[in-house]
Parts: structure tokens; sequence; C-alpha cells
């Protein structure tokens, strides 16, 4: 699969006082009516024990010039997304709460309405809130071959 080239995220939640975050390069769109997406976690992650008590999450689909916000988030661990979006303009999700990277693509916040165990991953289907932005005049950032890359125009 590291053949297909993939938009790249990042998935934000709070829980309670801390915000959470993690890169994702399996973010997909499912339905346009009503609007809905889905995203693939790794079920051992926190992120994903998370997700699963928090019904609403954010995600940033991230812009060209975004390498480094998408390598902050891949970090193994637990860092908070606070310290992760230090220096990076963003916002809080009116609707999730959540923090919202700016200068990507676009954005999103969504509700969890379904979930589904899929071998080692959980599919979260989430069902749209609110589209901060759109930038169409800014390339996406893709995942191929286990690198980030900007896309050429």
């Amino acid at each position: 699969m590291a053949q297909l080239a993939a938009g790249v995220a990042v998935i934000t939640v709070r829980d309670g006082r801390d915000d959470l975050g993690a890169t994702v390069s399996a973010l997909m769109s499912v339905s346009l009516e009503p609007p809905l997406v889905l995203v693939s976690l790794a079920s051992r992650g926190y992120l994903c024990e998370v997700l699963l008590r928090q019904d609403r999450w954010a995600a940033s689909l991230l812009s060209s010039g975004q390498a480094a916000v998408a390598s902050r988030f891949a970090t193994a661990g637990r860092p908070s997304a606070r310290l992760l979006v230090a220096g990076t303009p963003h916002h809080r999700g009116e609707h999730s709460g959540a923090l919202v990277v700016d200068g990507g693509v676009a954005a999103l916040e969504a509700e969890t309405v379904q979930v589904v165990p899929a071998g080692d991953h959980t599919l979260f289907l989430g069902r749209v809130l609110a589209v901060g932005y759109v930038t169409p005049a800014r390339q996406p950032l893709i995942r191929l071959r286990g690198r980030y890359r900007p896309m050429s125009p």
C-alpha cells in the first residue's frame, strides 16, 4: 500500500484539559449526503483509546509546506498536541474544541457515528459538523513510499 499516494492529515481531539493528535494518511470521504468521513487508526494507539470515549474530533488536511507538522504529530508516545503545534498557527474548532492546524488545504470537525474494528486498526466513521476552511490555492502534502512529498502543481 506504500505505492499508493495518499493525502496527509492531522487528527486531533480534546480530552478534558489535554489535547491529543496524530498524523494519518487513511482519511477519506464516504458520503456527501449526509457528509461523512472515515479515519483509520491503530487500535493500540492512545488516540484510538481517546476517540472511543470522545465523539468529536478535528481533521486538518495538510499542505505541501507542512511536512514538519506531519512529522511532529507522527512522533511515538503521547506528547500533548499543544506542544506539537507550538509555533504553528492554529485555533480551536468551534464544535469539537480540538486543535485545528491553520495553513493546510482544508480542515473539518466531525462527530463519530460508528466505530468498526478492522484487524489491528479501528475505523471511525464521522459525520461532518463543520468545515473550518478550504484553501484550493495550496497544494496538498502527500505520503508515498514512506515519505512526505509535496504534490506538483
